[in-house]
């Protein structure tokens, strides 16, 4: 029987971590660190990544810093063999990276439509694909993706009003049920993630122009801080939850109880 420290342990293993380089993405990585995992950040920006890469080492672990925009399957594929290069093992996805187009439903143009969507529910099929051929060849891996309330339930135009942002979501809480269950057979477990808002350099100026219909939605009556996300990460990515698949789960002060 193992301990609940030995259960909620990462040392050693390996963590790639989509668009975690800024904002939820970093919070979660760091998370994933302090557990005792190494750290692989991608995101479409180098830079930012080697940034976010050196606060990683700090903590006491490796990390890898990879420039990918992970729509584009030869990018994906580069990035699973600069992982396997760097640490000759993968352990763990987080397919986070995700973008939105804020405008109502009449008004969203079909191109801002399709960049949504292929970042948000493509990107996470083609890295799950990537890496799940090597956790299915090791027969274990942790998948995580992040979705967001706005995947689970219609949202208050005045708090939020992107009809694009919402359905990929839902498409992504789907797709996390369905690829749980047909990969329960290679003892892959496939989670889901849905914050609630989190102020993040994207959203803040939208945050604090409508601070007061944003936070109204929200029982806690505050928006996800710098640690609301580091728990629920460290649990899906360590052994606590090898009896759990297929779970969505929502981070959000109470957003989608009422």
């Amino acid at each position: 029987m193992a301990t609940i420290q030995e259960l909620m342990s990462l040392k050693g293993q390996v963590a790639v971590v989509t668009g975690g380089a800024t904002g939820i993405g970093l919070q979660m990585a760091k998370g994933l660190a302090e557990a005792g995992a190494n750290i692989v950040i991608c995101s479409r920006r180098a830079e930012v990544c080697e940034e976010a890469a050196g606060q990683i080492e700090k903590l006491g672990v490796k990390a890898l810093a990879v420039g990918c925009d992970v729509t584009r399957a030869d990018q994906v594929g580069k990035l699973k063999e600069a992982v396997l290069a760097k640490f000759g093992r993968v352990d763990i996805l987080f397919n986070n990276a995700g973008r939105a187009w804020v405008a109502p439903p009449e008004d969203t143009p079909l191109e801002r439509w399709q960049q949504v969507f292929d970042l948000n529910i493509t990107a996470p099929f083609l890295c799950a694909q990537a890496f799940g051929r090597e956790f299915i060849k090791q027969k274990r891996g942790k998948i995580v993706n992040i979705a967001s309330i706005a995947g689970l339930v219609g949202r208050n135009p005045a708090a939020y009003n992107s009809i694009a942002y919402g359905s990929s979501k839902g498409a992504l809480v789907n797709f996390t049920r369905d690829l749980a269950v047909k990969w329960a057979q290679h003892n892959i477990q496939v989670n889901c993630i849905c914050p609630g808002f989190f102020v993040t350099p994207i959203n803040e100026k939208m945050y604090v122009k409508n601070k007061d219909n944003v936070e109204r939605e929200i029982p806690l009556k505050r928006t996800g801080g710098p640690d609301d996300l580091k728990g629920i990460a460290v649990l899906l990515a360590s052994n606590a939850s090898n009896f759990m698949t297929g779970a969505i789960i929502p981070v959000d002060g109470g957003a989608v109880a009422w």
